[in-house]
């Protein structure tokens, strides 16, 4: 669907009314002068009124083909914090431009005008000021968030409280992510670091290398900075991917260098891939503590597994967690993926009884997103996928499962081109809710990315506001490749430190 925008007092937020268009139709290109091929026009009007302290936004949308036209005017308070009304000015066009195409394409969208990653951080930033009743209430007046998501978010903001009751006070330990680079194979819908561990994308010892004098020097700003360690979670590509004895080795090099690791809440290690799991990997983990590790199925269909490049088995998967339960590992996470290539309720019913034969501690429940760079976005045409009330029913039908089994939801995200503009949840059975997925998502807490890929994000000390705070976080990126990571890791150290002694205050000279 091609739309022309006309825009009047106003000349920003192009991503937002691309980004709402998208909610509606699969193909949507946008532009901003005049054409005459373009189907819809949407003339889209914002106003000011500084006395009033409002912004107005009035929006026609008109369909040129049929002469049909839809119409919304909206007001909005404006946000006492936002500089130059941007964020009030995309809030009300947002608004408008939603319900002008609710109308006109007689789609609801559940998350209304949330286009964000991270709605649950939206919410949690709400009841630091208001009432949870007031939260709702603003969720679905303001937001035009439907019931269903609003009590959604409403539990899992609530349960996280529960779960970490610190949430908001972690300022002075940080969160640790390991980025291990290797898998077996890559998997046609990721965008993750995840190189063939076979291949020649720079050498594993050499990777290894830097990443054992990132946590030496790491651990030794973190002493020297007084800050303390509330979870380590190993990713990649999947850890596991390497040998028992490198896997062992890294311990080692963490207990030596990061403080206070018998304070460390949680230590979880990715172990997603069942083809890399051994029982000499699952003694290494047993020696070292690990809490928790994921073992991922993403689907009990093989078919599924073969087309998107999972070179594992179904069975290989069950054996898998059977050996890691027998070897006593008692807090085991499965990924499922809703809305993979040819798969529909029926094979969605599979996976769910099959995964009711192992009843893991926690389940995270994504739905498929075609990632820019993924091998399923660049040959889209060649994967057949659900449409989106099928997609929406097996959403259903995956919560009604987890609340049969005595699983609640505990985290959730959302990402861009995420099928049926759905969301990716996490659910578990009480007590065994993931720390570190709750702290990476809400950004309570800086976390320290080491390896390939890692990003850093580095929160600063908040500004306080009559009416809430500001918080600013600088994201540091690793180099993806294993190559760059090689050459590259001690100039990224460097930046590190200097991130971080600048956020917390800490003179250049010292740690260095």
């Amino acid at each position: 669907m091609k739309i022309e925008f006309e825009r009047v007092g106003f000349g920003e937020q192009a991503n937002e009314l691309f980004h709402i268009g998208k909610l509606f139709f699969e193909e949507v290109e946008v532009v901003y002068e005049r054409t005459d091929d373009a189907r819809l026009h949407v003339r889209v009007e914002v106003d000011a009124d500084e006395t009033k302290r409002v912004i107005r936004s009035k929006i026609r949308l008109t369909d040129r083909e049929t002469g049909a036209a839809y119409d919304n005017e909206h007001e909005r308070a404006m946000d006492a914090r936002d500089a130059g009304h941007k964020r009030t000015v995309k809030r009300a066009v947002g608004y408008g431009l939603l319900q002008v195409l609710r109308e006109y394409t007689g789609l609801e969208q559940a998350w209304g005008i949330l286009t964000g990653v991270r709605p649950t951080k939206l919410m949690h930033n709400m009841m630091m000021k208001q009432p949870m009743e007031s939260c709702k209430q603003t969720l679905r007046d303001e937001y035009l968030v439907t019931e269903p998501k609003v009590e959604l978010l409403a539990g899992i903001a609530e349960r996280q409280l529960k779960v970490i009751p610190d949430l908001f006070h972690l300022d002075r330990e940080v969160s640790i992510y390991i980025g291990i680079p290797f898998c077996p194979t890559k998997c046609a819908y990721c965008t993750f670091p995840a190189y063939d561990i076979r291949g020649n994308n720079g050498s594993v010892e050499a990777f290894l290398e830097g990443l054992h004098y990132e946590i030496r020097e790491m651990g030794r700003w973190m002493r020297e900075a007084g800050v303390g360690i509330t979870t380590i979670y190993w990713g990649g590509g999947t850890p596991t991917s390497i040998t028992a004895e490198q896997m062992d080795a890294l311990f080692v090099t963490m207990h030596e260098s990061f403080p206070a690791m018998d304070r460390v809440r949680e230590l979880t290690v990715e172990a997603g891939r069942p083809d890399t799991i051994t029982e000499d990997k699952i003694e290494v983990m047993k020696r070292w503590k690990v809490d928790r590790i994921s073992i991922n199925p993403q689907s009990f269909t093989q078919a599924t597994l073969d087309a998107i490049g999972r070179h594992h088995t179904v069975t290989e998967t069950i054996e898998k967690f059977k050996l890691a339960r027998k070897l006593g590992l008692n807090n085991i996470n499965m990924d499922l993926i809703i809305g993979l290539p040819n798969e529909g309720m029926a094979e969605l019913q599979r996976t769910l009884d099959q995964t009711a034969e192992l009843l893991p501690e926690s389940l995270t429940v994504h739905t498929l997103s075609f990632k820019r760079a993924s091998k399923m976005t660049k040959n889209k045409s060649e994967y057949e996928v659900a449409e989106r009330d099928e997609i929406a029913e097996m959403i259903y039908s995956a919560s009604e499962w987890t609340e049969r089994h005595g699983y609640k939801p505990y985290y959730m995200y959302r990402q861009k081109n995420i099928l049926g503009n759905q969301e990716n949840v996490g659910y578990s059975l009480e007590g065994f809710e993931s720390l570190y997925n709750i702290l990476m998502m809400e950004e309570r807490q800086t976390i320290i990315g080491l390896g390939c890929g890692a990003v850093s994000k580095v929160l600063y000390p908040k500004v306080e506001h009559e009416d809430g705070y500001e918080q600013r976080i600088e994201r540091m990126p690793n180099p993806k490749e294993p190559s760059f990571y090689n050459e590259a890791y001690q100039e990224y150290v460097d930046k590190k430190i200097r991130l971080l002694n600048d956020a917390y205050g800490i003179p250049a000279s010292q740690p260095s």
